[in-house]
């Protein structure tokens, strides 16, 4: 789009109309701050939070009704938002990024080519944690 993310709902508003698409036939991509760096995680519908571009979206499309890919990006610790959106990956976080990048295109494959709920079933999944050795097994019965 030709507009800034704050102001994306005007591209995307002006898209789903020329093209005469409903709100279920979009997914849109975004940053997330309230998710950990990496995770991915979509949803049919939602509200926009703090994100302004999603505040757009929702202001053009007049709905909250649309699916979205949330890829989070975490928290800045100590700068505001938007020097913390532009800023630049630290050495761990791109590993991280690099991992989420991958899987939010393929979910976003999925999205378009099985849907909405094939897409969250296969990749909301939270990945299984390692056995912490310190923690004892319960023995089995």
């Amino acid at each position: 789009p030709q507009t800034y993310m704050n102001l994306s709902g005007e591209s995307i508003g002006h898209w789903m109309r020329y093209y005469n698409l409903t709100p279920d036939q979009l997914l849109v991509v975004y940053d997330d701050m309230d998710f950990a760096p990496g995770e991915v995680r979509l949803r049919q519908k939602g509200s926009a939070g703090s994100h302004n571009g999603m505040k757009s979206i929702i202001q053009h499309l007049g709905t909250t009704e649309f699916p979205r890919l949330r890829v989070g990006i975490g928290k800045p610790l100590w700068q505001n938002a938007a020097s913390f959106v532009l800023s630049r990956l630290t050495p761990e976080e791109i590993p991280l990024m690099q991992a989420a990048i991958t899987q939010a295109a393929q979910a976003a494959e999925c999205f378009v080519r099985e849907g909405l709920d094939t897409a969250m079933n296969r990749y909301n999944r939270k990945p299984e944690k390692e056995p912490d050795p310190a923690v004892p097994e319960e023995p089995a019965e």
